[in-house]
């Protein structure tokens, strides 16, 4: 009984929050909604018995929207894309296209006859799924991410020749900025 609950409040919040993300008019409100509707999803993930696939999908939401959150903040004109804006990038027609898609989704759910099980599941489904994803390459994939991580880190690093503190100072309390290219964009 306690899981059936722990679905419906689940499915619930993922859809609640993912059309908070098209009802919210800030960035940094949107980025929230939608990392909060994915880790929703990742709870009925968990709930379904993939605990590996449930917690990647956690990691990767967490990290990818404070990655975004951080370089809304470095980089946004608004301060951290909090400030109202309204998004002109067809919303009307993102919004009829997921409605759309997941109307869809769940027609095939309801309507499709589910095959039966046939074998036992493995010993260790972690395992497993590792195994049919990366057959002998895993360490190969690890040793690329941390690699991909550190190329996109030193490529931020190397094309900024400087950050928001230099133009405000350390303690961003200049009464001018220091603007290289002029124009007043630092006031």
């Amino acid at each position: 009984m306690l899981s059936i609950i722990l679905f419906w409040v689940l499915a619930a919040a993922a859809l609640v929050f993912g059309l908070l993300v098209f009802r919210l008019d800030s960035m940094a409100q949107v980025t929230f909604a939608l990392l909060a509707s994915f880790l929703a999803v990742a709870g009925l993930v968990l709930l379904l018995g993939l605990g590996y696939l449930g917690l990647v999908i956690a990691l990767m939401m967490v990290i990818e929207m404070v990655i975004m959150a951080v370089f809304m903040i470095m980089y946004m004109m608004n301060p951290a894309g909090l400030m109202p804006m309204s998004m002109f990038h067809n919303k009307a027609g993102s919004m009829t296209i997921a409605v759309g898609t997941f109307v869809v989704l769940a027609a095939g759910i309801l309507l499709v006859d589910w095959p039966a099980r046939e074998g036992e599941p493995p010993p260790d489904p972690t395992f497993a799924l590792g195994e049919a994803l990366m057959g002998g390459q895993m360490l190969t994939m690890m040793t690329l991410g941390v690699g991909l991580f550190a190329t996109i880190v030193a490529t931020v690093v190397l094309s900024t020749d400087r950050g928001r503190y230099d133009r405000l100072g350390d303690d961003l309390r200049a009464a001018r900025a220091d603007d290289p290219a002029g124009g007043g964009v630092g006031r």
